[in-house]
Order: structure tokens, then C-alpha cells, then sequence
């Protein structure tokens, strides 16, 4: 059976990330409108007819898509902020939590989750369901990605002058990822946030630092990693490093799963220490934004759920 898929806002990065991975599945057709991408009634139609649709467009006009789409039948996933703490929304991580998958493929409307909170909320979501994190904890996360998660006005300035380095942002702490990232994660207490951007196109660290001895439990670096493996024992993109490799570690590169769908979690620290660094390493592009829709997607259609990812 072939389904039917319309990506509004198919060129820009997200969608040519998309576009990329399921173009030539055999069971899925594309409905490209070519430049009739900006014409209201085109995009209303295909909307409508789809069997399914994947919106990569700014908040207010994801919004203003979603309200064009009658049919009932037609499966909405949403790649923008606008729906991720929306209770109405199933949101989008697969492994966030028993159940996810199914309720994801039980859905018609699914929120995208955004690259950072994906690498957090798979550090720190099952730690604080295992009351190893209080839920009023002051929990801090610190992250670095390529330029390409800033979009093409970012892409533009990294690639055709002088880009800074390094940089970092959210200064305000008033980010868009913190309500999302609190919200599923389970707290009670904003995150605060430290984003910032490298002088490389894709790929990022996510990183929560934790002093293990101030914690209620005093959980162990083993405690820590025993129950990140048995959050996913059984994930498909999501693995969890051993503790032997991790400390056989001198770095860690941004880049190391570029092109993948994959999300890959290390708990670094002294096995008698009493701190330690969770990292997760992912591509933006990839688990952190267009695989993890086209993930969403074959959920929800009933397919493969790898199918077109790597």
C-alpha cells in the first residue's frame, strides 16, 4: 500500500532533510507543488488529500497550516514549537517513555520534539521516573550545535563571511526549548538552559552536569547508567555506551553521528566520584529533527519503523 505525504515547507532545511529520506520509498508518494508551494489553495488542497503531512514552518504558520486541514483522517506531524506542550499533541520522542511509540502511532496530531530536548529528555526523563532526579531538582543542561539547527539565515552568516568560533546564546534564559524540556522531563522547576552554536554545519553535544552526593539518593555513576540501559534496552535509534568505553575516553566530537537517526548517551565521571557529566551525542538534523518526523511518521502510518533511516 502506498501512502500519500505532503511536507509543507519542503524547502527549507528541514524539509530537504525529509524530502531526502523518503523520497524513492515505495510505499510512500510525495505530493510536490512545485512553485505552487506559496499558493494558498494549492497548499489548502494537498493539506487535505494527504494521507499524511509533515509542516516544517515558523510557529505562526504551522499554526495557521494546521487550521486549513479538515479532513479528519489526515496525520499531522508538526515540526515547529507551536503544539510541543500542548496536551492535545502527542509529542513526538518515541523512547521518551513506556507507551510513547504506541500513542504516537495511535495519533493524528504529533509535535516534532526540538534537537536539544531530545538529548535531554533522553539523559534525564528516565532518571527522574526512577526518583534518581527529584522532580523539584535544579537540574542545569549545557549544549552545543552546528549552525544548520539555526536555519538558513544562520547557514547564510556561518558560510559566507567571518563566523564567530564558538558562540553562545539564550542569554535571557528565556529560550523556547525550556517549557518543553522541563514539561517532559518531569519537573517541577525550570532547566536552565545553556545553549550555544559551533563554527560546523551539524551535530551536538547535549550535556547535564549532576553532583551526585548532593542528590537525596546519592546515586552511583553505576546506578546512573544501570537505569539509562534499562530505559532503553530494547530502542532501535537510542543506545547507551558502556562504562568501560566511556572511560577509555579522552573527547567527544559534535559530529560523531551525522547522517544518522541515532542518539547515543554516555555517563562520564570517576566510579568513586561524586560527580558526574551525562552526554548525549546526536545529529540536529537527523534524531534531533528531520529523522526523528520521518521516525514519527512511519509510526503512524503502520510502516517500518526505520524505514528510509540509517
Amino acid at each position: 500500500m502506498t501512502h500519500t505525504l505532503f511536507i509543507d515547507g519542503e524547502a527549507g532545511t528541514t524539509g530537504l532533510e525529509i524530502r531526502e529520506r523518503v523520497e524513492g520509498r515505495a510505499d510512500l508518494e510525495l505530493i510536490l507543488l512545485g512553485d505552487r508551494r506559496r499558493d494558498v489553495e494549492a497548499r489548502r488542497e494537498a493539506l487535505n488529500v494527504a494521507d499524511a503531512v509533515i509542516l516544517c514552518l515558523p510557529d505562526d504558520a504551522a499554526k495557521e497550516a494546521v487550521a486549513m486541514v479538515q479532513n479528519p483522517a489526515v496525520r499531522v506531524i508538526d515540526a515547529s514549537t507551536a503544539y510541543r506542550v500542548d496536551p492535545v499533541w502527542t509529542y513526538g520522542f518515541p523512547e521518551l517513555a513506556p507507551g510513547q511509540a504506541e500513542r504516537i502511532a495511535a495519533s493524528t496530531r504529533v509535535s516534532n520534539p526540538g534537537c536539544y530536548p531530545t538529548g535531554f529528555l533522553a539523559l534525564v526523563a528516565p532518571l527522574v521516573r526512577a526518583g534518581l532526579i527529584p522532580a523539584d531538582w535544579p537540574v542545569t543542561v549545557n549544549a552545543v550545535s552546528g549552525y544548520s539547527g539555526g536555519g538558513k539565515a544562520m547557514i547564510a552568516e556561518f558560510e559566507g563571511g567571518a563566523p564567530d568560533p564558538f558562540r553562545a546564546y539564550g542569554l535571557t534564559q528565556r529560550h523556547k526549548h525550556v517549557p518543553e524540556m522541563t514539561t517532559h522531563a518531569g519537573l517541577s522547576r525550570n532547566v536552565l538552559f545553556a545553549p550555544a552554536v559551533g563554527n560546523y554545519r551539524q551535530g551536538m553535544l547535549v550535556e547535564v552536569p549532576l553532583h551526585l552526593s548532593a542528590l537525596p539518593s546519592q546515586p552511583s555513576i553505576e546506578v546512573i547508567h544501570g537505569a539509562l540501559v534499562e530505559a532503553y534496552d530494547d530502542a532501535r535509534f537510542v543506545e547507551v555506551a558502556d562504562l568501560e568505553t566511556t572511560e577509555a575516553m579522552t573527547g567527544l566530537t559534535p559530529e560523531g553521528l551525522n547522517g544518522t537517526n541515532r542518539l547515543r548517551l554516555h555517563v562520564f565521571g570517576d566510579r568513586n566520584g561524586e560527580q558526574a557529566r551525562l552526554v548525549a551525542l546526536l545529529d540536529n538534523l537527523g534524531k534531533g529533527a528531520s529523522g526523528a518526523a520521518v521516525q514519527n511518521l512511519n509510526l503512524m502510518l503502520g510502516l517500518d519503523e526505520g524505514a528510509g533511516l540509517a
